[in-house]
Order: C-alpha cells, then structure tokens, then sequence
C-alpha cells in the first residue's frame, strides 16, 4: 500500500481533530486530577511504520504504552506513548503522592497501572470521539494493553502484525499542561493506525484525497 501524503490543510483539519480532542480530555483530566489542566496539538504528521520507532525515541529509551483496538466502523489500532518519567508525573498528580512510582520493588505497582488506564481511556476516547464526530463514524475504544519496555520493543510487539497490512502511522503530538504558573508540564505522541480500508473511508469522510 502507498504511504499517505497530506498537503498543509489537510494536516490542519487533523491537528483541529487533535485540538478538539485534546480540549475534551483536558477537560476529563482535570475533573481526575482536581485541577486546571490545559492539552493542545502542535503537530501532527503521517510516517510510515519504519520510521515510527525514529519518530518516538531512541529504540532503547523506556516507555510507556497505552495500546487500544480501535472497534466499529473504521477498525484500527490506536497508541498512547509516554516516557517513564511523565507517566509518573501522571501518576502522581492522581494519587497526590509526591514520591509514587511505577514500579513497586521492582514489579509494577498495580494502583499506578490502574491510574494510566484511566488516563490512556480518556485520551483515547476523546480523540476517536472528536475523530468520529467530524467523519460521522462510529469508533469506540477497546480495554486498553498497557506496556512497560523500550521503544522498539513496545512497537515491534504491539505494532508487529498491524505492519503487514497498513504503511501509515498519524502521530499526534500532545502536549499536557498545567494551568496553575508553575510550567510543569508532559509530552506524549497519540498514534492512531487505521487499518486500510478504514484510513480511506476516514479520509473520505473528510474531504481528503488519498494519493496513491
């Protein structure tokens, strides 16, 4: 399958997608972390799988991923990818305890694995709703995967069969916030997978060509 070109515009209808996205899970943190959270979209931009792992980070860098089955419609995967340090960051803000951590004697602790579901749902959900929103399809979210590895090994894993059968990867960039002046604040990527019929049945719904 020939990967996916977008011109300015049309990156500009998905970071839009993004923003609004973004704006509802803000909206949902901050009611789970009992203050003002702001979320926003600086990018957005289409790779191809072998160039995912380059995109997120080093291939032995520590991550953290929320991985969901994307059902309805417009089957696919989709991806919440954060770094150790801002999950726990996350984390913390949830339990209000300054000193929490993923890993309890060196086994994940299952409160903070609790806690990132809630967050990988709400992030989750709230793109594929504004995503489904725009193109009038319906795209619900399975129980999310969540993995603790390296980078390559949290694709290779998670992404490995998807490969086979779809080139193109939209990467959203998320940006978390919080709104209090202290410019404490997260990075993490949304990736959403579309499976091929479903990326141009998407695209179509939104006025955008797919280039072959």
């Amino acid at each position: 399958m020939d990967s996916l070109e977008l011109t300015s515009d049309q990156k500009d209808v998905l970071r839009e997608i993004g923003n609004i996205g973004a704006g509802n899970a803000a909206t949902a943190l901050s009611k789970l972390l009992n203050q003002k959270i702001e979320m926003k979209v600086p990018s957005v931009s289409i790779v191809n799988y072998d160039e995912l792992v380059e995109v997120i980070g080093r291939p032995e860098e520590t991550i953290v991923g929320l991985m969901f089955r994307i059902q309805g419609e417009a089957p696919g995967t989709a991806c919440f990818l954060l770094k150790v340090e801002e999950a726990e960051y996350l984390v913390r803000k949830i339990t209000n305890d300054p000193d929490f951590s993923l890993f309890d004697n060196n086994k994940e602790n299952e409160i903070a694995i609790s806690a990132l579901h809630e967050i990988g749902n709400i992030v989750t959900g709230t793109y594929l709703t504004a995503l489904s929103d725009f193109t009038k399809i319906n795209m619900q979210p399975s129980v999310p995967y969540l993995g603790i590895d390296m980078v390559g090994a949290i694709l290779i894993a998670g992404l490995m069969e998807l490969s086979q059968v779809t080139d193109d990867a939209i990467i959203i960039d998320t940006e978390i916030n919080q709104n209090d002046g202290s410019n404490e604040g997260m990075k993490g990527n949304f990736l959403l997978l579309p499976d091929p019929e479903s990326l141009i049945k998407i695209f179509t719904a939104l006025g955008i060509k797919y280039y072959e």
